[in-house]
Formats: C-alpha cells, structure tokens, sequence
C-alpha cells in the first residue's frame, strides 16, 4: 500500500509511517486516525500532494467499506468528501462521496454525521455559485443539531463529542462564508463548548483558526458600514486568538515547521497581527505566507491581501499596495465561495486607488456608502431567509419525528410491529421482491441480564443488538423489533443461502460485541424462504420454528428451513413472543 506520499512536518509525528504489510492487519481506530491525518495535511499542502493524500484517503475508504463498520465507513466517507472540496480540479468528484454519505448516514441513523453531510453539500453548493441551495442545505444540518442528541455509545462519549464539534465546526464555516456572522459566531460558541470537553490539541487548534478566520471576515464586514470600532474589537480578538493557538498548534496534526510560530506558517493568523494593529513589521512575514508554495483557500488570499496592503500602505508603498490588490482580484475572480469577502477586496482596491491619485470623490464615496447600505439589507434578507429555513427544516423535522415514532419502536429506534406489517404485506405483493427471506430473531441469555443487572441494562443490549443488526445488513433489508427480545428481519431479493450467511454474519458480529456492550447474550437465528401464496402468519411462524430449533442447537447460531412442513416444538414458559399454532402453517 501507498505509505510514503503525504508531506511530513519536521517533526514526523502528524503522519505515520508504520511499517504496516496491508490495510487488512490494522483496527478500524487505524483507518479514522489515519484519514483524520490526511485530511490535516491535505488542508495546507501543495495541489500535488492533496492528490496524493487522496489516492492514500480512498484505500482507507475501500477497506472500511470492505469491513462494514457503519460509523467508521461514515467518516471515511466525509474525510474524502471534505478533502476533494479543498483541491482545486476535484471538486466535482466530491458530489458522489456526499450523497452517499447522506444515504449512509440517513440509513444507519448517524444523525451528527447526517448534519456534517448537509454542510458539505453547503460549502460544494457556494463552491458552485448557489448561494441558495447553500442556505437551505445549512439550515438543515443546523435544524439537526437543535435537539439534545443522544450519545453514540458505540464511538464512546469522547469520539461522538469530537464528531458533533466537527460538524458544527463545518455549519460555521459555511456561516461565516455566507457573512452571516452572529449566527456563525453562536454556531462557533457550541462547538467550542463540545471541544472544550473532549478535543485534542489538533481540534482546539482547528477551532481557533476557524474562529480567527471568522472574526477578521466580521471586522471587515463592519468596516464597510462604518462600523470600525466594533470592526477593531474583532481584529484585537482574533490576533489574542492567533497568540493563544499556538501551544495546541505544536501538538495538532498540521504539517509545520517546528521551530517557526503558527503566525509565519498559517495565513489567517499571520493576518490578524496585521489587521489588529497594521506596521511594517508585518510585511515581509504576510508576503512569505502569500507565496507559500501550496494550495491557500481563496478566503486566506482575500485575508491577506487586504491586511499586506494596510501594511505597506503604512511604509508609503501604495503602489505595491494596489498591485497586490489588483493580483488578488485577478486571481480569486473566478471563485465563488467567498462572496462577502470578495466585496471588502473590492472596497480596499476602490479606497487605495482614490489615494493614488489623490482625487476625492465625494458623489463616488456617497454612492459607495448607499450600496453598503443597500448590501447591508441583503445581508440581513439572507439572514432572514436563513432563519425562515432553518424554522421549516425544524418544521419538517419534527413531523419525521412523530411519523417516524407512528412506526417506530422507541426502545430500540427500529420499526415496530405496524411496520412490519405494513412492509411485510407490500413485499408480498411485489414481484421484484422475489426471492423474498424472512427471519426471526432471538437473543440467548437475555432473561439473565435482566436477573443479573437491571432492566435498564436490560434496555441498552436490546438497544446495542438492534443497531447491530441494522448496521450488518443491506441497505434494502428490514429489520423490526418484534417484541421482548425477539426481532424481524425482511431480506427481499436473497435466496435462503445467501440469507443464512448474511445473518451468520450478523450472529458473529453480536458475538464479537465488547462485554459491557452486549452482556455476554448471543443471537439464534431462525431463516425461512417465502412461499408462493403463503401468509405473513404463515411465513413468520416457520421463521419461528427455524429459530426455536437454532436454541435447541444451543444457540448462537442460524437455523434454515426449507422443507415443507416444520413443525416447533413447545416453546418455553419465559418465553413472551406471540405464538401461531401448529394448524396455521
């Protein structure tokens, strides 16, 4: 495998470089951390190397695929996703890796990486000039995150934090590019307080530079309209934030170099010294960090174009001033993601040009002070637009909700008994659905955990077992908690074998769960073909018979019947499932 072509800071311990044989030897904490390395280097290298980090991002990817694991095809799906936005030439490619990390994540009830995946589609849409389908994507991912999520406790507490702070991180950026900064700087706020508890250094330095990069983007915004002490107050914090970062930017995954302050080595905060108190001092660092020899986002070259010219104004260099301006149009002119800040470099081009020539244009400057002020009505239209939407994504979201809890079990969050019934009379009556097999589920050892532990406890295995039943199937497979401990599963399209060894699969995986997790219960299985003409009852109590002789086995395992009459057995006193009689078969 492909190891050796993502640039390595000077102190090598961003990206590994261990000596593993093939991506089929390492955990799947490997394949995240790994494409969270990627991803960091991707984001401040070289067009080249992006590519490179990408070839090495899509294997990570394969195998995860290849594994299964929901949660960790997820995030490989938005690590790739978000690493194509960011390098020029690929960022169409992005549009297939988001929608499938939106049915993904819709499939498997991600809903943190659900929001995430609405704000990629947001940022690829402003990338695309649609500054209206990025409102509305935002508004939902943003309307997702209203609720008191509950934790994914197969992540663990720390990783599902870190996950909701990525994805609020993502909704802010794609705020602030909008310019709607108050709501940017609320969005910001939350997800400071989620890395406040459980990020790393690489998260708090991430989060502090998108915070200085908001707050610069503010100041300039409340420039246009007068506003300059208030536009001050942003510069003076963004610069504190750009001194503080630099404890956790040492220990971040960010290529570097070591020995150089974070100010010499990331744009923005190079910039903020230089917007918060412009000198000549700044100059030579802002001109080493504009020809930097790779890939700056367009809002880095706007950011410090502008602080540059403030800078060389000071020393009486106009003249380079405005060619430096002048470059920066000419070379973010074809770029649509930042459209408020393209506005301010336009607005400092206008101001040094009037002081090249030394002509005052007073109709001009009150013509100019009227379209700020007509812009600044724009501004708040879209801030209305975007808070119309989020109250109609939250709208919609909660009539899913209550049509999702119509059909829903609330224990285990899969389909209930009226589901079943209804998807299981609608299979039977489509023929594409033939060969249609339908399973009966059952967990050994249940009764004990309740004896043993509490209910409660008893709850979060049932809980734990649903979610992994759902996220070893298919997508087309339907899975509904029957009663008790007992599930259905619908497989339409699979033969009785190929049904059998999917669900071995699934006994396996609930086999291999962590202790805590399941409690130590197993599952046994009991598999049947649909037959022509046959019943639902008929049908699910075969699946019955095949499951009770999975336990007779001594559980654990998958039972297929085929034959033409199965007849069970007695079914044990504890057990509460609904029974079907011998004469209905």
């Amino acid at each position: 495998m492909n190891r050796g072509c993502a640039p390595l800071r000077d102190d090598t311990t961003a990206v590994r470089d261990d000596p593993v044989a093939t991506l089929s030897e390492v955990s799947d904490a490997w394949l995240v951390g790994r494409a969270r390395e990627l991803n960091a280097v991707g984001q401040h290298s070289d067009t080249a190397s992006q590519r490179c980090t990408i070839r090495e991002a899509d294997n990570l990817l394969a195998e995860a695929q290849r594994r299964g694991e929901p949660r960790i095809v997820g995030q490989l799906l938005r690590h790739c996703a978000s690493m194509r936005l960011v390098t020029p030439g690929l960022v169409d490619s992005a549009d297939p890796l988001l929608d499938e990390l939106l049915m993904h994540t819709r499939r498997h009830g991600l809903d943190v990486l659900l929001a995430d995946a609405h704000a990629l589609r947001s940022r690829r849409a402003l990338l695309g000039g649609s500054e209206d389908t990025a409102l509305t994507e935002v508004a939902h991912g943003l309307a997702m995150l209203d609720d008191e999520l509950i934790p994914d406790r197969t992540l663990g507490r720390r990783s599902w934090e870190r996950l909701l702070a990525t994805s609020l991180i993502d909704i802010g950026l794609v705020l602030t590019q909008l310019g709607v900064y108050e709501t940017a700087d609320e969005v910001m706020t939350r997800a400071h307080q989620r890395i406040r508890e459980s990020g790393g250094p690489h998260e708090i330095a991430v989060h502090m530079i998108n915070r200085c990069r908001m707050l610069l983007g503010w100041g300039l915004r409340l420039e246009r309209i007068g506003q300059r002490e208030e536009a001050t107050a942003r510069f003076t914090t963004a610069s504190a934030i750009a001194v503080a970062v630099e404890g956790p930017w040492r220990e971040s995954l960010f290529p570097r170099v070591s020995d150089r302050p974070a100010a010499e080595q990331v744009p923005v905060l190079g910039a903020a010294h230089a917007l918060a108190q412009p000198h000549v001092e700044h100059i030579e660092r802002l001109k080493v960090l504009r020809a930097l020899d790779r890939a700056i986002h367009p809002r880095e070259k706007i950011i410090v174009a502008i602080a540059l010219s403030r800078c060389l104004t000071r020393a009486d260099l106009s003249k380079e001033a405005v060619r430096v301006l002048s470059d920066t149009r000419a070379d973010t002119a074809s770029d649509t993601s930042e459209p408020t800040l393209r506005i301010s470099l336009a607005r400092e081009y206008a101001q040094l040009i009037e002081v090249g020539t030394g002509v005052t244009h007073d109709a001009l400057r009150d013509y100019a002070l009227e379209l700020e002020t007509e812009l600044w009505t724009m501004r708040q239209a879209r801030l209305s637009t975007l808070v119309t939407r989020l109250e109609n994504s939250r709208l919609i979201h909660r009539h899913d909700a209550i049509t999702r809890q119509a059909l829903q079990d609330p224990l285990t969050g899969l389909s209930n008994r009226r589901a079943l019934d209804d998807r299981l009379e609608t299979l039977l009556n489509t023929p594409d659905a033939q060969p249609l097999a339908v399973a009966l589920v059952d967990l050994d050892g249940f009764k004990g955990v309740n004896d043993r532990c509490s209910h409660a406890e008893g709850d979060d295995v049932l809980r734990t077992v649903a979610m992994t039943l759902r996220d070893t199937l298919r997508t087309d497979d339907f899975v509904a908690r029957y009663g008790g401990d007992e599930f259905v599963v619908l497989l339409p399209g699979a033969t009785l074998g190929a049904a059998q060894a999917a669900l071995q699969r699934t006994a396996e995986a609930v086999d291999r769960l962590p202790g805590e997790l399941s409690r130590g219960v197993t599952l046994s299985i009991g598999v049947v073909a649909m037959r022509p003409q046959e019943s639902a009852a008929q049908v699910l109590a075969r699946a019955d018979a095949a499951m009770y002789q999975a336990k007779r086995d001594g559980g654990n395992r998958v039972s297929a019947f085929s034959g033409v009459t199965n007849d069970p057995p007695d079914r044990p006193a504890e057990d509460h499932s609904v029974w079907i009689p011998p004469d209905a078969l």
